[in-house]
């Protein structure tokens, strides 16, 4: 289907099309380290079980220093990814959106001539680089 409206429409259209871009980002980005990190932290605490046989101070402190090294290396990379991921689902979600008020703008012009009027001469003025 072709386009009818100009993008400038859905400026003017409901908040609903306007959404927070950080906060989901951000909320992503922790589930995604608090999932990388309880992972880290079962592999590290597996492997200094067998290695610290009755030390287990010593292996609580690997294990810590394990879970903040991790914290330090991969809270930028998966913030990143979380971001990235976040906005283009927000794509998808605003061009469906779009899509939608789309359709109901042309439900409505098929039951009211006056609205069909208005989008033949929004066409024509296109066509015509007006």
């Amino acid at each position: 289907m072709t386009t009818i409206l100009s993008s400038s429409y859905f400026s003017s259209a409901p908040a609903v099309l306007s959404a927070p871009k950080a906060e989901g980002s951000r909320t992503l980005a922790g589930m995604l380290l608090a999932a990388v990190l309880s992972a880290l932290l079962v592999v590290a605490d597996q492997v200094i079980d067998m290695w610290a046989d009755g030390h287990l101070l010593v292996g609580w402190v690997a294990l810590w220093t394990v879970v903040f090294a991790a914290m330090a290396l991969l809270a930028p990379p998966l913030r990143k990814v979380s971001a990235e991921a976040s906005s283009l689902i927000m794509g998808w979600v605003r061009a469906a959106q779009e899509r939608r008020l789309e359709e109901e703008m042309w439900e409505h012009a098929k039951h009211d001539h006056r609205i069909m009027d208005e989008l033949r001469h929004a066409v024509m003025r296109n066509r015509n680089g007006v």
